[in-house]
């Protein structure tokens, strides 16, 4: 059996944690769209014991969070949802989440796969929820560190739309779903930690 092992997820799940603790405090539910290797899932659900967490991704890796998920036994995690953003309905309609997390999903997707995460939030964010992303944003336009433009280079020579996305498009699109911007935290290796609140 393999379990996926991300060294950047080992890196940055404390100081991600440090942003999220405050919101996972009053927190019951989280939904994580793009579970990856579910080291963040595992270590989040473990230090806040009174919240479930819902894992799920696209079909490919959830061979992958299920093995991890089996060694790390933490009770509060949940096996992972096959979900793609595009598909509509994402989950069953009654289902809500107090919490939705993804980190490092945006520049993978495409800017359509963006639009497409945003029109299906509000079916599973419950009213006065919370919506945090994680990963690396362009401001006004402009890089915020000659890595990051690297990067971007590299991600739009795999092709599949992928590149790092303008903060102000991304906001806005939260904009027209109801969410307002509680925070915008920097964080290490030229991230930002995303924080948005639904009024309704």
């Amino acid at each position: 059996m393999h379990i996926p092992y991300s060294e950047a997820c080992e890196r940055n799940k404390d100081p991600i944690l440090a942003v999220l603790q405050p919101y996972l405090n009053h927190t019951d539910s989280v939904l994580e769209i793009g579970s990856g290797t579910a080291q963040h899932a595992v270590y989040f659900a473990a230090a806040n014991p009174h919240l479930y967490w819902q894992t799920s991704d696209q079909t490919t890796y959830i061979e992958g969070i299920n093995a991890q998920l089996s060694v790390a036994k933490v009770d509060n995690v949940k096996k992972p949802l096959v979900l793609d953003v595009n598909q509509n309905p994402w989950l069953e309609k009654s289902t809500k989440f107090d919490l939705v997390y993804s980190a490092n999903t945006f520049h993978i997707m495409s800017a359509s796969d963006v639009e497409a995460f945003f029109n299906g939030l509000s079916d599973v964010l419950n009213r006065n929820g919370t919506l945090v992303v994680y990963g690396p944003f362009n401001y006004s336009g402009r890089f915020t560190s000659d890595s990051n433009a690297s990067f971007d280079q590299r991600l739009r020579e795999r092709g599949e739309g992928s590149s790092i996305k303008d903060f102000e498009w991304v906001n806005e699109l939260a904009t027209n779903e109801g969410l307002s911007l509680s925070e915008d935290v920097r964080m290490p290796a030229n991230n930002q930690c995303l924080i948005w609140s639904k009024s309704s």
